[in-house]
């Protein structure tokens, strides 16, 4: 059939986030929330920019020789890169002006500078003149002052000459709401503007330019690293984050050529490094921007988290797993089951182990003061936290420690691999011997996220999983090279072997003649092995329906390219006000059909550089409803959008007369009637 292409990774990434900016466009969104949605796209870039940016300039300054050996060209790829951002921030600005236009209809104002009256500037003089000494002048102006990811004024005095301030938006909101009638705002920096008089009394300026530098976000370890030693490197490469080498200088499209040339000049930057943005940075503050009228449209409205008829303030929860298997679905249900579950193991007497995986922790934590508790009544206290889960490795380190403390056995990353699995294990006495209870779930342990994030998790008792889960935790402990696994799926150890061994199958039963099926549902799809095993299922007529929430490096066929035997590969993304968390992984497997729920997306690292865990869906009660799940989010056409070759970024069309699905309510709604 001839080779068939890959899609990059970067320039599929930038395509998802293309998906959150028309969430920001779409006028069926509530205002504020198409708000969330722009400071959801600007989040998302500066992350992009610290870490992927990042790693191309590391490969662009590779010497010439070597870089010829490399699949793609990283000058090529950043150039087109920059060019698609330039375009995606252009229509940025012209949605966040039509947000802001229709937000005037409903009373609410966030004013620019010149739009202010005269009572508002005197306001804002007598406001200013408290605040004004938390408004650093830069005096040195040297690039490595600057802090990453923090907005900065360049005030331009003449064509060379400029003075540099700190917008202080870490100590004072970013939206400064003015007197008077309705409810009115003006951004902290333009506030600033008014006023340079007061930290500048006698200079004069012409005009004064927002800009942000981002910095690289990798941290670079020594390979010969290990465990509690690793720690220490990681909180001493902490602090280069923040003066790390810029990847991006993101400055107003107003600022003058002339000014432009002297930044660069007096900095060291060339082109690629300056990147053109908007008249105001940093627009993930908008996650914060006040909601005047709760009551009404502005926002999504209320969905309050459903309770789960077996689990929730069960205080016999073990006693029911024994019994069957049980499914959570966050944020439709509450977070509040695996805190519960966690404080019942604390308090059960008959408790002996509590071992988890901490991938994410909250700076503040029901679920680790349960923890705490249960180190308090004697329990062994087992615990994985990954020292390298980025933007978040100070936090875990500091609760890890914490844990240390108050006698928990702790264990920290190792260099070159991360512990992504989301995993639990509870042992307790029983009348026939030590009884193990297993969580293994698609989220992160952390109830802040959980309300955002849409995950699913097992709770079991079964002893095919749990003594396979037995056999995870060992390798965690350094008891086990490798673990003996009869049911699991364990990256890097048999995720992929058996993933594909799946794919194959399923060629073989369309080559038989029978009905053959993949649908699978991931973040991201970027292996380059997996996605050719699932062109060749494609080609031998194996029906494949994809659910890719991020970036998809498989290129689906046009109808008018595909042989006759071969099955075309549907591909949608859902962007909606949760963010799609869920793996979720559908085998036909010949009339008896297998599914695996569980951590692991189909990217290289998550199949051979982390500790991943999925487990098969065995419970057939349990099977049906996520399969139900499934099957709702692949009808949905309201907020589903297709993947296709061109990145388009089409909406999914249905038939007149066709019922609207916009799976996440409806999804709330199949669970609400459970």
């Amino acid at each position: 059939m001839g080779k068939r292409p890959l899609k990059n990774r970067d320039i599929s990434w930038l395509s998802f986030n293309e998906r959150v900016l028309l969430e920001a466009a779409n006028s069926d969104t509530p205002l504020l929330e198409r708000l969330k949605f722009l400071a959801i796209f600007s989040s998302n870039l500066d992350e992009f920019f610290k870490v992927r940016v990042s790693r191309l300039r590391q490969l662009k300054s590779v010497d010439k020789p070597l870089r010829k050996g490399l699949i793609s060209k990283p000058g090529k790829t950043l150039k087109s890169i920059l060019k698609k951002i330039r375009e995606q921030q252009d229509a940025f600005g012209q949605i966040f002006e039509d947000i802001l236009n229709d937000l005037k209809s409903e009373g609410v104002f966030l004013k620019k500078r010149y739009e202010l009256r005269a009572s508002d500037k005197e306001y804002i003089s007598k406001w200013f003149s408290q605040i004004a000494s938390d408004c650093t002048v830069l005096k040195s102006k040297r690039l490595s002052d600057f802090k990453d990811g923090k907005i900065y004024l360049v005030l331009q005095s003449s064509e060379t000459d400029f003075e540099v301030v700190y917008v202080p938006s870490d100590k004072h909101s970013r939206f400064i709401q003015l007197p008077g009638e309705g409810h009115q705002y003006i951004f902290l920096e333009d506030a600033i503007k008014l006023n340079v008089e007061k930290l500048f009394p006698t200079k004069k300026f012409w005009d004064g330019f927002a800009i942000k530098i981002s910095r690289d976000a990798e941290l670079y370890l020594e390979d010969d690293d290990t465990d509690i030693a690793l720690v220490d490197v990681i909180h001493k490469a902490l602090a280069k984050r923040k003066t790390g080498q810029p990847t991006r200088l993101l400055y107003d499209m107003k600022m003058p050529e002339s000014l432009k040339d002297t930044l660069k000049k007096k900095w060291g930057l060339n082109e690629l490094d300056m990147v053109l943005g908007g008249e105001y940075h940093n627009m993930s503050d908008f996650f914060s921007f006040p909601n005047p009228f709760p009551d009404k449209h502005l926002s999504y409205s209320e969905k309050l988290p459903l309770s789960h008829s077996m689990l929730t303030n069960n205080n016999a929860i073990f006693d029911v797993l024994l019994k069957k298997d049980q499914l959570v679905h966050f944020p439709y249900q509450e977070f509040g089951i695996i805190e519960h579950f966690i404080q019942s193991a604390a308090l059960d007497e008959n408790v002996t182990k509590i071992k988890m995986s901490l991938y994410r922790i909250a700076e503040t934590s029901v679920l680790c003061d349960s923890l705490l508790l249960a180190l308090k009544k004697g329990k062994e206290v087992v615990l994985f936290v990954e020292a390298q889960a980025r933007f978040d490795e100070e936090n875990n380190i500091k609760w890890g420690r914490v844990f240390e403390e108050n006698g928990a056995n702790v264990f920290f990353s190792v260099p070159q691999i991360k512990v992504h699995s989301k995993i639990l294990m509870v042992e307790r006495k029983g009348a026939e011997g030590i009884q193990r209870f297993a969580y293994i779930g698609t989220g992160n342990f952390n109830a802040k996220t959980a309300k955002l994030y849409c995950d699913h998790g097992l709770f079991t008792a079964n002893t095919k999983i749990t003594s396979d889960l037995y056999q995870v935790f060992a390798v965690l402990e350094k008891k086990r090279m490798v673990p003996k696994l009869k049911s699991l799926l364990v990256s890097p150890f048999n995720t992929r072997t058996s993933f594909l061994d799946l794919i194959e199958n399923e060629i073989e039963q369309a080559k038989a003649g029978n009905q053959a099926k993949i649908t699978l549902k991931m973040n991201s799809l970027e292996d380059s092995k997996m996605i050719k095993a699932l062109y060749r299922a494609s080609e031998s007529g194996v029906k494949l329906r994809l659910l890719v929430r991020g970036f998809c490096c498989l290129v689906p066929k046009k109808p008018s390219e595909l042989e006759p035997e071969e099955q075309p590969i549907h591909i949608t993304s859902i962007i909606d006000r949760y963010l799609e968390h869920g793996r979720i992984y559908l085998f036909e497997n010949g009339g008896n059909e297998k599914m695996y729920l569980g951590s692991a997306d189909w990217m290289t690292r998550n199949l051979d550089h982390r500790v991943e865990v999925l487990t098969p869906i065995l419970d057939k009660d349990i099977f049906k409803e996520l399969k139900d799940i499934l099957y709702i989010q692949l009808q949905d056409n309201v907020k589903a959008r297709v993947v296709d070759v061109e990145d388009a970024n089409k909406k999914v069309s249905f038939l007149n007369g066709t019922a609207q699905v916009r799976s996440q309510y409806a999804i709330y709604d199949y669970l609400k009637g459970k």
